[in-house]
């Protein structure tokens, strides 16, 4: 009740898990996660998001929706508890459920994943099919995983990984044929002679609270100790173009065209339009629609700015998506050409790529990041893989991860560190529940 992190309970899942029960007495077991319904595993609910992925507004309450309410951080609920996969990462925290699913367009599986102590992984877009899913935008959009342990949000990915013939991006998919990514998993005796970069100018720099500078250094000490090398200065080239030296941001480009921005409010008006089409309960079929709506009902959806405190700015972030038509022009086609290759060739994938002072090229296994601030956004506009990994928590009970971000496809390596990482480092606490009487609404992002 005070988490408010699942939206709606599935009636009939005491029924499922009765019969999932039967089948294994019976000697019939589908897999591990045998206690996707098609993998055996019981369907709990649906969990409390962020409204339309965070989409509506640029001035928001973390995890806050109309019809939901405000989830909170079971670990200080006065806090954020990130977004806008608010509530699968923190009912995996208060052990409500083993493990979970979220959506991430950019940061909304990590950063609740890291707010919550948990392993979160966002996979390549195209590993996971994102047909029925709300969508933001079809570039970067991707379903990924939470579990207390690496293992069981390894075990999560696996059982949605694959071909859908319903989203055109998976059927270019690089993986091991028979989908096992478990086996990937390794203990931090991998970690000697690793090697990892450090995007310190590009990331680093913008992770501005200094207890988790702190705790981060702690971590990559320990990496040196057990084996790994750390190389530091390993940058995106073109960083300075489109992250933003104060964090999070998709308004940082050359132009208000070629910007982050720009592709999602084109992708979202054409991607919603999809979406709703598909839908027989709604005469709802479109952006202007949905604004109508929620101007129509403003007391209880908040279309007007300052109506409701979860939604500061109304829903601005609407009217930015109406406004661009959905128009796929030339200047929409510039912009995608653009970020994918600040993103990718001229991104990570150059970072990845390191040349020392001596002219040496050295190949990094993975880029070290804090899962926080502006680390999100360079994998996300390229639509390449992360993982954070809890690694403790702040002087406000605030937890604290660190993450990986690969190429794309790399999900077997980040899978072998990351795991390797957690091996090691063994940060998750369980929950405190401090501040368990809170109510305020925004929740308190600054800590």
């Amino acid at each position: 009740m005070f988490l408010s992190s699942v939206l709606e309970f599935n009636p009939d899942a005491l029924l499922i898990a009765d019969r999932a029960d039967a089948e294994r007495a019976a000697g019939t077991i589908r897999g591990p996660l045998h206690a996707s319904a098609r993998k055996g595993a019981v369907l709990i609910g649906k969990g409390t998001l962020d409204e339309w992925a965070s989409m509506r507004s640029s001035s928001k309450s973390s995890g806050y929706a109309a019809r939901g309410g405000q989830s909170r951080n079971a670990y200080n609920l006065s806090t954020a508890p990130g977004g806008s996969s608010s509530g699968p990462a923190q009912a995996v925290a208060a052990n409500m459920v083993a493990i979970s699913y979220g959506t991430e367009t950019d940061g909304s599986v990590i950063g609740p994943a890291r707010r919550a102590s948990v392993v979160g992984f966002k996979p390549t877009v195209g590993l996971t099919s994102r047909a029925g899913v709300l969508p933001e935008s079809v570039h970067q959009d991707t379903v990924g995983s939470f579990g207390r342990t690496f293992k069981d949000a390894i075990y999560a990915l696996e059982a949605i990984a694959g071909i859908d013939p319903r989203d055109n991006y998976t059927m270019i998919q690089e993986g091991p044929q028979d989908g096992n990514y478990v086996q990937y998993m390794a203990d931090k005796g991998a970690l000697k002679g690793a090697v990892f970069g450090l995007p310190w100018n590009s990331v680093w720099n913008q992770t501005a609270n200094i207890g988790d500078m702190v705790q981060l250094l702690a971590v990559v000490d320990k990496l040196k100790a057990a084996g790994a090398t750390i190389i530091n200065g390993t940058e995106f080239p073109r960083y300075k173009e489109v992250l933003s030296p104060s964090g999070w941001s998709w308004s940082t480009g050359p132009s208000p065209l070629l910007t982050v921005d720009y592709r999602v409010d084109v992708d979202f008006y054409n991607n919603i339009r999809d979406y709703l089409a598909e839908l027989e309960n709604t005469n709802i079929r479109s952006i202007e629609d949905i604004i109508a709506y929620n101007y129509e009902y403003n007391s209880i959806e908040g279309g007007i700015p300052g109506t409701l405190a979860g939604f500061k700015s109304g829903q601005d972030g609407f009217l930015s998506s109406a406004a661009t038509k959905g128009e796929m022009n030339s200047s929409y086609w510039e912009n995608e050409a653009y970020l994918n290759t600040i993103s990718r060739e001229e991104g990570i994938d150059a970072a990845l790529s390191y040349t020392s002072d001596n002219g040496t090229t050295i190949k990094i296994d993975a880029l070290l990041v804090p899962s926080a601030g502006g680390a999100t956004n360079m994998p996300a506009i390229a639509g390449y893989p992360m993982v954070t990994m809890p690694v403790g928590h702040n002087a406000h009970s605030v937890p604290v991860g660190i993450s990986l971000i690969g190429t794309a496809w790399s999900e077997p390596t980040l899978i072998k560190y990351g795991s390797a990482i957690d091996d090691l480092i063994r940060g998750r606490e369980t929950p405190r529940f401090i501040e368990w009487w809170a109510r305020n609404i925004p929740v308190d992002y600054s800590k």
